[in-house]
């Protein structure tokens, strides 16, 4: 294992593109893992239990844990912004502030949401009209998932620590561990015990704690500036008011997804079982696409936040160059595979004629245009690693989510067709990445964040309404 000055240097000073795939790969192997980890209880209950258990695993839970869960990984990502750039800038008191508000915030903020979780979420299923035949299994599987909230965040927040200084690897051996667990007892308790949704639910809370434990450990034998001790959890008001200036606006942002994908699944409800059908199996054949996005524009945040910390400007920009290059590439080249194979990768799935003949559809409308939204995640990312997190998240909500909703509401009922629902996707992308591309190159955010950490503004710089650039 590397020192964390080794791990830093690279960052700061390694080649960009070698340093950013050492990112990217352990976080989208994370990500596959974390699917992996919220599917096993799905597929289990669904095949030992029976089609209700299955329900209530994967469908009204699912939304509200969703929401829990957003806010995890914004909160968090606000944790990577402010340790990175402190690590960046060598500010290793600051670093260990900040990890030791984080886990005082995973803490607290967990055991709040747990009490909340447990007593308000059987009036949240009923609010969201979950059937009868399936309430008790889902008050009991939401209930005991609960149990592990604070385990999760802690997890959330540890890891957030590890990557803003550059070891991406743990992290990742973490959550497989965590994954291997959660399917082992998922088979002990639902299959072997016979317990049913309540076996799910420990099987998962337990993996979750086990998850925690791993990366505490760590913490607790590190070394350098994020090890943690104990006595030392406490709050430090300027550096807790930092992470959640960056992380409530990226946990905002994603629940604001959520919450536009369920209006269009509302939508899309209306066309009929084959296009419900197809939409689901797009579904998944899709998510791989937002997998590997979103792995980027985590490498990008981290990056740009030691970066920045460090005051390598030069490298802020080059990066996001390198980055738009290579997720740009990597779009291109995943949108004419599928384009091209949609055919049998979509009967994995079924061989209804309807279903493929939705799910072509669908790939023609949208698979095309996954260029459009490589600026949205990446100039966000990079301008979130520098601690301006509010805006991006404005611009991301107001044209991504609320321009769809807003089409779906006013547009669609002069064209019911399915056609109209799809197009709204790249309409959206576009126009957000437009807005992305303004405000990087004349927003001013990058002077206004120089200005407020006290740093030397630059003579010349794209980010800062400046001509031309010294590189």
């Amino acid at each position: 294992m590397r020192s964390a000055a080794a791990r830093a240097n690279g960052i700061t000073e390694g080649v960009i593109w070698q340093q950013l795939l050492f990112f990217f790969f352990p976080i989208l192997l994370g990500t596959f893992f974390q699917q992996l980890y919220n599917t096993a209880d799905a597929i289990i209950v669904g095949r030992f239990v029976g089609k209700e258990a299955l329900a209530a695993v994967g469908g009204t839970t699912g939304t509200l844990i969703n929401l829990f869960i957003n806010l995890f990984v914004g909160i968090s990502s606000g944790v990577t912004v402010v340790i990175a750039q402190h690590y960046g800038a060598q500010r290793y008191d600051e670093v260990s502030k900040a990890v030791h508000s984080s886990v005082a915030l995973a803490l607290a903020g967990g055991a709040a949401m747990t009490v909340l979780g447990v007593i308000a979420s059987p009036a949240a299923l009923r609010a969201m009209g979950t059937p009868d035949e399936i309430m008790g299994y889902a008050k009991t599987y939401i209930q005991v998932y609960f149990l592990g909230v604070t385990a999760s965040f802690l997890y959330n927040v540890g890891s957030a620590v590890l990557r803003a200084t550059g070891d991406t690897r743990r992290p990742l051996y973490f959550l497989i561990a965590a994954c291997m667990t959660n399917i082992v007892l998922d088979l002990l308790f639902v299959v072997k015990m016979g317990m049913g949704v309540l076996g799910a639910a420990a099987a998962t809370t337990i993996s979750q704690f086990i998850s925690a434990a791993l990366v505490v450990i760590a913490l607790m034998r590190d070394h350098y500036a994020c090890h943690l001790s104990w006595k030392e959890v406490r709050f430090h008001p300027a550096i807790l008011s930092s992470i959640i200036r960056v992380g409530f606006p990226a946990g905002i942002q994603s629940n604001m997804y959520t919450i536009s994908n369920i209006i269009v699944q509302s939508r899309i409800n209306s066309f009929g079982t084959d296009t419900i059908a197809a939409w689901t199996a797009f579904g998944k054949v899709d998510g791989f696409f937002w997998m590997i996005l979103g792995a980027y524009g985590i490498s990008i945040t981290t990056f740009v936040g030691q970066n920045f910390g460090a005051g390598r400007l030069d490298r802020v920009r080059k990066s996001t160059r390198v980055c738009l290059g290579m997720a740009f590439s990597t779009s291109i080249l995943l949108s004419l595979g599928l384009y091209c194979f949609f055919d049998p990768i979509f009967r994995i799935f079924t061989d209804d004629p309807g279903v493929l003949s939705a799910c072509a559809e669908m790939v023609q409308m949208m698979v095309p245009y996954y260029f459009t939204f490589v600026c949205v995640e990446i100039l966000s990312g990079t301008i979130r690693g520098t601690g301006d997190a509010l805006i991006p998240m404005l611009i991301t909500c107001g044209g991504v989510c609320v321009l769809r909703i807003l089409w779906l509401f006013l547009v669609l009922p002069f064209r019911w067709e399915l056609s109209t629902v799809l197009i709204s996707y790249p309409i959206s992308w576009t126009l957000t990445s437009l807005l992305f591309i303004f405000y990087y190159f004349r927003g001013h955010w990058l002077q206004r964040r120089m200005a407020i950490l006290g740093m030397t503004p630059p003579e010349s710089s794209p980010c800062c309404d400046t001509a031309a650039s010294q590189e």
